[in-house]
């Protein structure tokens, strides 16, 4: 577990705002922008980066963009004797896999998958359910994004002081 402190200020909130909107933005240019020394917002990012904050500078990608059209969530149950980890590196095998959470409830496992069609869902069901440490599955597909994956308001929230 990191030890690091958890706690953001306001600066580490703007700094992440302008990196969410312009991921392409150099250090120099942030520096400029929120009018502080480039050392300091170099320190800021690798302390960030350091606590786990920030975990990578990669695109944002929309798998709609790129044909995968329908999304589903997946809940699994597995056979408890094989555990979660063979399963999980089962999962990670499956490009259209793009996320697994250990969960409580119903089911063990649940699964965000993409897929091009509803038929092509099925097919990756049917990869999906190949291993024989899952036992069933349940699935959802999601009709339309109403609120896109964000965290910019969560690092607002963090960043105001505590009552």
């Amino acid at each position: 577990m990191n030890s690091l402190p958890s706690e953001i200020d306001s600066l580490d909130a703007r700094l992440i705002a302008l990196l969410d909107a312009e991921p392409r933005i150099g250090v120099l240019e942030c520096s400029r922008r929120l009018r502080v020394a480039r050392g300091t917002v170099q320190a800021r990012l690798d302390r960030l980066a350091a606590r786990g904050v920030i975990r990578g500078n990669g695109p944002d990608i929309d798998p709609a963009a790129l044909g995968y059209g329908v999304t589903a969530f997946v809940t699994l149950e597995i056979r408890q004797r094989f555990g979660h980890d063979p399963v999980a590196a089962h999962l990670e095998e499956i490009p259209e896999v793009l996320e697994v959470h250990t969960i409580t409830g119903s089911g063990d496992l649940l699964c965000r998958i993409v897929a091009r069609s509803n038929a092509d869902l099925q097919r990756v069901i049917d990869r999906v359910m190949s291993h024989e440490g899952i036992v069933r599955s349940s699935t959802i597909i999601a009709l339309a994004e109403q609120i896109r994956y964000r965290v910019l308001p969560l690092v607002e929230a963090a960043a105001r002081p505590q009552p």
